[in-house]
Formats: C-alpha cells, sequence, structure tokens
C-alpha cells in the first residue's frame, strides 16, 4: 500500500492525496444511508494526471471510485478500500462559443457555475435540480440527471454533444466535439453517459446552451386529480407552443411535510390532494408569458379542474415557489429509516402506480407512511415510503414491491439517481438479461480487470 500511495503522491503532489483523517470526509454519501473507510484520496489537477493515476491503478488491480459533488442517493461512491479519485480541480471552463452556443467544462465544475456562466453571455444551460450548488459535471454526467427541466430540454444526455473520458488503462478518449450530427460507429458518448464511472472516468464535456429566457410565468395550482392536471398540461403546451419549462407535482402529503419543517414555504392555500407548480417561458422580447398562462388557467378555474391559483408577481415570489419544491431532498431525508425512489412512468400510468402503490404499502407494513414529489411533466415519481417497521426484510419488500409495480405498467425503476448499490438487486429482478449479458461484455471488454467503480450498477 505504502508504494501505491508514494506513486500517487509522485504523480499529483502530497498535499493531493489524502489518507486517513483526511480522508475522512469522503468516507460518506449525503444521504447517510452509506458510510466507508477509503484507501485513499486522490485528487488530480489535468486530464494527465487521471490518466497517470489510472495506469497506476490499472497496473496494481486498486480499485478506483470516481467522486465529484457526491450528492449521489443510490452508493455510487461507495467505496471502501478503494482510491476515490476526486474531479473537484478539474474545475476549468475551457471554452465558452456564443457562436455555436456550446461550452466545454471539466468534471469538476459544479452546475450552478455552469449555468451562471451562460446567463453572463445571455444563454441558458436549462439542467436544473435541487442539488445545483454542489453537483459537478462529472458526476450528473455519469447518472444522466434529469431535473425540473427534462419536459422542455431533456435529460443530461440531450445536454451533451460531447465528452472525453479517460479508460481502466489511462489511455484517453477524445470525443470533444461539438457537432450536432456525427454518424461514424458506435456511440460512445452514450455509452458512457449514465455508466456511473464503471467504464471509464469522464473528464470533460461540451454541452449545448439554449437561449435565456426573457420573461418567465410562474403558478402554484389546487387541483383534485392527476388525471386533470394532465389534461391541463396539455392544454398548456398546445397553447403556449411548447413553453412548459417545468409541471411538478407536490402532493398535499408533501405541502404537510414542507410546512412542518420549512413553515417560511407553507403552501400559500389549502392544500389540496394534488399540487402543480408549473412555469413558462419565452425567448420574445415583448411577449408576456404570464397573460397567456392566466388565460389558460382561467379557463380551467371556470370549468372546476383548478380549485385554487397563485401566480409569482415577481422573482422573488417565483423564487419562493421553486424553492418549495427544490426542498425536497432535505425533508425527504429526515428520517433515518425511509426507502427513497425514482420510477419513471408513461404519463397516463401514474395515477394507477400511486393507486396500487398505496395499496400494497399498507399490506406490507400498515402504519408506514409515503411521500410523493414528482416530476409530472416527464413521468418521473419520487416514491419514498416511511416504515413502521425497520427491519431489513420490510425495507427490501417495499422496495421491491414499487420497483415491480412501476414495472408492470410500463415504466422503469430508475429513472434519474442512477442504480449504484441499492438497485442492483433490482436491475437482477427487472432488466432484460440479454440485456444484462451485453452490458457484462462493455465492462469487461473496457475495464477487465474491474477497477472501475466495482459492485455498481451491475448485478
Amino acid at each position: 500500500m505504502e508504494t501505491l500511495i508514494e506513486g500517487l503522491r509522485g504523480i499529483v503532489g502530497a498535499a493531493h492525496v489524502l489518507t486517513g483523517e483526511d480522508a475522512g470526509a469522503f468516507g460518506r454519501e449525503w444521504t447517510g444511508h452509506y458510510h466507508w473507510t477509503p484507501l485513499c484520496v486522490v485528487r488530480p489537477g489535468s486530464v494527465d494526471e487521471v490518466a497517470a493515476v489510472l495506469r497506476l491503478a490499472n497496473d496494481t488491480a486498486t480499485p478506483v471510485v470516481p467522486v465529484g459533488g457526491n450528492t449521489g442517493l443510490n452508493g455510487g461512491t461507495y467505496a471502501e478500500g478503494a482510491l476515490m479519485l476526486s474531479l473537484a480541480r478539474l474545475n476549468r471552463v475551457r471554452e465558452l462559443n456564443t457562436e455555436a452556443r456550446t461550452v466545454t467544462a471539466e468534471a469538476g465544475v459544479v452546475l450552478e457555475v455552469l449555468q451562471g456562466l451562460a446567463a453572463d453571455h445571455g444563454l441558458m444551460f436549462p439542467l436544473t435540480f435541487g442539488a445545483k450548488g454542489s453537483a459537478m459535471v462529472g458526476g450528473f454526467l455519469s447518472t444522466n440527471a434529469g431535473g425540473s427541466n427534462v419536459v422542455r430540454y431533456g435529460v443530461t444526455r440531450a445536454l451533451c454533444l460531447g465528452l472525453e473520458a479517460v479508460l481502466a488503462d489511462g489511455r484517453v478518449l477524445n470525443l470533444l466535439t461539438g457537432l450536432h450530427k456525427d454518424n461514424t460507429g458506435y456511440d460512445l458518448r452514450d455509452l458512457l453517459i449514465g455508466a456511473e464511472g464503471t467504464l471509464g472516468v469522464i473528464t470533460a464535456a461540451v454541452f449545448r446552451l439554449a437561449p435565456a429566457p426573457v420573461a418567465h410565468a410562474t403558478a402554484l395550482l389546487g387541483m383534485e386529480t392527476l388525471p386533470e392536471a394532465l389534461r391541463l398540461l396539455h392544454e398548456i403546451q398546445a397553447g403556449t407552443g411548447g413553453a412548459v419549462e417545468a409541471f411538478e407535482l407536490m402532493p398535499r402529503s408533501y405541502m404537510e411535510r414542507l410546512a412542518r419543517h420549512k413553515p417560511d414555504l407553507a403552501c400559500p392555500f389549502p392544500p389540496q390532494p394534488v399540487n402543480i407548480m408549473v412555469e413558462t417561458a419565452t425567448t420574445v422580447a415583448g411577449e408576456d408569458p404570464a397573460a397567456r398562462l392566466e388565460e389558460i388557467l382561467g379557463a380551467a378555474l371556470e370549468r372546476g379542474a383548478v380549485s385554487e391559483a397563485v401566480i409569482a408577481a415577481n422573482e422573488a415570489q417565483r423564487r419562493k415557489l421553486w424553492e418549495m419544491r427544490e426542498s425536497a431532498a432535505e425533508i425527504t431525508f429526515t428520517e433515518p429509516h425511509l426507502v427513497d425512489t425514482d420510477v419513471a412512468l408513461p404519463l397516463d400510468r401514474l395515477e394507477p402506480f400511486l393507486t396500487r402503490m398505496t395499496a400494497r404499502l399498507a399490506t406490507l407494513d400498515p402504519e408506514a407512511s409515503e411521500l410523493i414529489v414528482a416530476h409530472l411533466g416527464d413521468g418521473n415519481i419520487h416514491y419514498t415510503a416511511y416504515p413502521a417497521r425497520h427491519d431489513a426484510e420490510t425495507m427490501a419488500a417495499i422496495r421491491a414491491a414499487i420497483s415491480a409495480e412501476a414495472v408492470a405498467l410500463g415504466g422503469t425503476f430508475s429513472a434519474e439517481h442512477g442504480v449504484g448499490i441499492s438497485k442492483r438487486k433490482t436491475m437482477a429482478a427487472h432488466k432484460d438479461p440479454v440485456a444484462l449479458e451485453v452490458m457484462r461484455a462493455i465492462k469487461a471488454a473496457l475495464d477487465p480487470k474491474g477497477i472501475l467503480n466495482p459492485g455498481k450498477v451491475l448485478p
């Protein structure tokens, strides 16, 4: 071990190889569910240093776990006895091309920094979620993160044009292209995105940027049913030319929990069974998206589909509505015993899933409670169960039930948080077996010694 540590110090400098207590801060995941003791934490400052570290790790068969902001939820950075490769020092924006509307950023660039830089140039990097102040490029690429703007702009994969990655043996794979079309064989970029660091270490990427909206219209609505909410989504999409940027579900139970933990963010009206935060935006100067949204909502109020409506009158009110939604993770992980999931379903299967899951949870643990929040516009539900019984068997049964119900209705058990450790058994139960065979073959080809984030994703 000491020989390895000395070799690593020779590559990145002694100050950037952390061991013992100095590495302690890297020994847990944000949720608190997973704790470990890494062999060491290495903080390279360049792609060449990443490559040299991986060559040494490959030669010595040392497991390597890449880490960015460490804001994952499924144990993807668990690294007991492994070399943790922190990409935080790779934090340079290599190029911002306003003509091509692209930005090239290294793996350690924080999402909020990327958003701010784009805004400074009258552009927008549309990926957004609650952990934007700490999540880094390498991490949100490796989990193919989604967030609240997927309904208009797509997930991370849709925003990435090219990337650079270091393979297990230290070779640098240069796919840094700003091309929108490049049909030259297998799409290795998409193979690495969402692979959670098991096939290569992403070190940089080229992202597409969008025109920055000049005006938003943001509202909080109270409704009775999900089918009515989805009907309203389609009406707003049609009535605004597809300008819906977010359509977020916060049911009554969510609003009640939010009020308990963050009274200053309490719902401005008596929470309804279905509460929706909707935001539209325009890039056309002089256009008033609020007027159009008010017109559509007025018709919905008149027919009784919407019972409560509050439209943000200024940026401060808009930000407060967003804070209500972006507090989800904070208010969810306030109890030590929970089963947190992120399933996705076709839009017309959302209500059947919730109905079936509520009933099934009651059979598994009659005293359990549930918390739901969702990116309703793209069918992604974050379903959390709080069991009254905390034994491992009950917890596993609840997780299995959530996944099984989602898959039975044509959905998926993993929408945007990755697989990590938590969902490996679910992968074995529900992933197509031929797909698993292909995935194992790809892993063996790119990482024959199995050093890259071992024990993750594949059953």
